[in-house]
């Protein structure tokens, strides 16, 4: 497939507010003692991360006006429920973070409500992508694994260097689990790029076009001239090129942030845990490229070929 940015920085931004989101109330929950300057902060970037995303978002629609009719296939679309969801989330995420900032004692149960949506969240915008089953590089349970570990690892990050500045006592919890996550986010994302190199496609050249003969050679890609067909459902970009992305991405999302978040807590640096925020987010728009473009669309059989 041809992946939109606007769905990467979408998916990448959003995820990263609600992992945010998550680790700052499972803190509160957790009786940590967070401060409330931590808690605003935390709940303002949140919100300000899935504001981006939205933006980002309607780049990707040819009638933005026309946005607010994607709600309506809620009972049948994930993407509609996402259209539901994400707002809901920026509301909980701002009413939790103002709750504290005025010092009201309702805290807990907005976080609740908060997180509930948040999880809501994950799920639908993974289930976009998990739910189509002729792409079979999407079709699998790694997926919403995939989005909820990134999120949740990405946030936790972002919650480590906003609490060296501001909570310090919570710093060195938040950058054990930042750890964590991505090390089960790199595990969970290297398990499902072996099963998609093991995919066989489901079509064939013979099923595509309906001919028996065993023996069928392909010597264009069904057009003189580029359409719809050959833009939207192909990257255009060589093996090498993904080869290249496959193997930098675990680097930049999950292996140097890991180190960078583990150096930074040792000398209590907030300039390399934000560091460590920066060189995991340009991994993970990295990594969102990359599981857009690895869907193989089945119509590529026959348009892919060029003479």
């Amino acid at each position: 497939m041809r992946p939109a940015w606007s769905v990467v920085f979408l998916t990448t931004l959003i995820g990263a507010g609600q992992g945010l989101f998550a680790a700052a109330y499972a803190a509160e929950a957790l009786d940590a003692h967070a401060t409330r300057a931590f808690n605003v902060a935390a709940a303002a970037a949140a919100v300000a991360l899935a504001v981006l995303g939205l933006v980002a978002s309607f780049f990707h629609l040819g009638r933005p006006e026309r946005a607010w009719r994607s709600a309506a296939m809620w009972r049948t679309s994930w993407l509609s429920r996402e259209v539901i969801a994400l707002p809901l989330f920026m509301a909980l995420a701002a009413a939790w973070g103002l709750a504290h900032h005025f010092g009201t004692g309702s805290t807990l149960v907005i976080g609740a409500f908060g997180l509930a949506a948040c999880f809501a969240l994950f799920g639908c915008t993974a289930m976009i992508y998990a739910c189509i089953r002729f792409l079979q590089e999407w079709a699998s349970p790694y997926t919403p694994a995939n989005f909820v570990l990134m999120g949740c690892a990405s946030g936790m990050t972002l919650a480590a260097a906003i609490a060296a500045a501001l909570a310090p006592h919570l710093a060195r919890p938040f950058a054990f689990w930042a750890i964590a996550l991505a090390t089960a986010a790199l595990a969970v994302r290297i398990a499902s790029i072996a099963r998609n190199a093991r995919l066989k496609p489901r079509s064939t050249l013979q099923t595509a076009i309906g001919v028996r003969d065993p023996v069928v050679r392909q010597v264009s890609q069904g057009f003189t001239a580029g359409a719809f067909n050959t833009r939207e459902f192909f990257h255009g970009r060589s093996f090498r090129f993904m080869q290249a992305v496959r193997f930098t991405f675990p680097l930049l999302a999950f292996i140097v942030p890991t180190i960078l978040v583990g150096v930074g807590i040792a000398w209590e640096s907030i300039g390399l845990l934000a560091t460590a925020c920066a060189v995991q987010y340009l991994g993970l728009v990295m990594e969102r490229w990359y599981f857009l473009a690895d869907a193989n669309h089945p119509q590529n059989l026959y348009y892919q070929r060029v003479a």
